[in-house]
């Protein structure tokens, strides 16, 4: 008899392992300094943490993600799917569309607020931007609360909006947590599907995490409407970088 594991667990415990997988694969990756949109050079100077401190604020942040999912699963548990059967690919898109809108806009006005407010920069977003230039595994590195705030709470929220079972769960939070690192993986490589379908991208991103662009880029991880609508969009070119790689340099719009 084989071991039957629930589809809230395989939610709750898939995306984390999705995480690290991929950021494997990107750090496989930042040895390409052709592709790299800042040199191994800045990386190691300009960035305020270390990568193992980096490593420890992620894992504490999943973790406190599995315990709030689980207490969510339970809450919401359902024998509604299997009574009704499963449902058809297009309401699972309608579902994808919808928790990518709620998920996105909590985090545009959450991300926005935490660099308005002062306090909350100082004491709780900063820490995120230590990492002056990102890299894949450090896309979830925030403060506790941070965490909590934007991707815990933000999630639920996408989760319960858009009326999505555990199942459907499983592969959007997969999907949300690979497009996540993706903006963090500070590269800009040919062929990346991520950079041909979104306009939020690793160079996107990228603009935000420099100072020049701090107060621009708020948008995350799917769209840039947001900022289109409410005037924080910094455009930019993507250039040759001398000594190899791409530069992000801002243009007139």
């Amino acid at each position: 008899m084989g071991i039957v594991i629930s589809d809230q667990i395989l939610g709750t415990f898939v995306p984390i392992v999705v995480y690290w997988l991929y950021s494997g694969l990107y750090i496989l990756l930042g040895s390409f300094e052709n592709y790299r949109l800042h040199s191994k050079k800045d990386e190691l100077e300009k960035n305020l943490v270390s990568k193992s401190t980096v490593v420890r604020g992620v894992f504490l942040q999943q973790i406190i993600q599995a315990i709030v999912a689980i207490l969510l699963f339970k809450v919401t548990e359902t024998d509604g799917e299997v009574a009704t059967g499963p449902k058809s690919w297009l309401t699972i898109a309608v579902q994808f569309i919808v928790a990518m809108l709620v998920l996105d806009t909590w985090q545009y006005f959450i991300h926005r607020y935490m660099h308005q407010n002062k306090f909350l920069y100082k004491h709780v977003h900063s820490q995120h931007h230590r990492l002056v230039v990102p890299y894949a595994f450090g896309a979830l590195y925030n403060h506790p609360l941070e965490g909590l705030l934007l991707d815990t709470i933000g999630g639920a929220l996408s989760f319960l909006v858009s009326g999505m079972s555990p199942r459907v769960a499983i592969f959007f939070f997969s999907f949300a947590t690979i497009k996540t690192v993706d903006d963090h993986c500070g590269l800009w490589l040919p062929g990346n599907l991520f950079h041909v379908f979104f306009r939020n991208n690793s160079a996107y991103h990228d603009v935000h995490h420099q100072l020049y662009g701090s107060k621009y880029n708020f948008s995350q991880p799917f769209f840039v409407t947001w900022d289109r609508i409410f005037g924080t969009y910094m455009p930019y070119s993507l250039e040759k970088r001398a000594g190899g790689g791409f530069e992000a340099r801002v243009k007139e719009d």
